[in-house]
């Protein structure tokens, strides 16, 4: 185990739980049928990270992801990528990317969402910025419940949400996405577009 572990370095569980341990969080170890996580209590929001696999055919796909339902005040979505060849897409579905006026932000990402003014007001936020520009993949939004196979949220209630495919194993990425998440958070909140109040639902309670 140990030659296997200089080939492929440590494995998701000891590179997550030492994070939680540095971050004052609770880990939950990966076993049959269920992926390892990291729960963070900040304020009065929980943020989860874990892994999720979409299995479609003979091939499956492994995404990391981290989300925090808060109390949405004002109904306000966001959704901020990096561009890529793919990039038009959005633009074919009537999906108009905001201009920040931030040239070295702008040339690297698109960002979506409304009204257009809360977008620049959130994103005016220099320390956020390079929160996001530290993530070498981001698929970053707010969204409303998972569906008919997730969690499903109280009226008012959204969540923040981040995605990329692959396992994140890199200690200080994850730092810097959490650090994301909360200061996401408190902008929201400053802003007028969050509560900053526990949201009443956990992703991380029993069923």
């Amino acid at each position: 185990m140990a030659l296997l572990g200089g080939f492929f370095g440590p494995s998701k569980d000891e590179v997550w739980s030492q994070l939680s341990s540095e971050l004052g969080a609770e880990f939950s170890e990966s076993g049959f049928f269920k992926n390892g996580k990291v729960v963070l209590n900040y304020n009065n929001w929980e943020i989860t990270l874990d892994t999720y696999t979409v299995h479609t055919g003979k091939t499956h796909v492994t995404y990391t992801r981290m989300r925090a339902p808060y109390v949405n005040k004002d109904g306000f979505r966001f959704t901020i990528y990096r561009k890529s060849i793919f990039s038009w897409l959005g633009k074919a579905f009537g999906m108009q990317d905001i201009e920040l006026g931030d040239s070295f932000f702008d040339e690297d990402f698109i960002i979506q969402g409304e009204p257009e003014s809360t977008v620049i007001k959130l994103f005016s936020n220099r320390k956020l910025k390079e929160l996001i520009q530290k993530q070498s993949q981001i698929h970053f939004q707010v969204k409303d419940d998972e569906g008919w196979f997730a969690a499903k949220f109280p009226e008012g209630v959204d969540e923040l949400y981040f995605q990329v495919v692959g396992v994140i194993k890199d200690k200080e990425r994850l730092k810097s996405l959490f650090d994301l998440f909360a200061m996401m958070l408190e902008e929201l909140c400053k802003i007028g577009s969050a509560y900053d109040k526990e949201p009443g639902i956990s992703l991380n309670e029993e069923k």
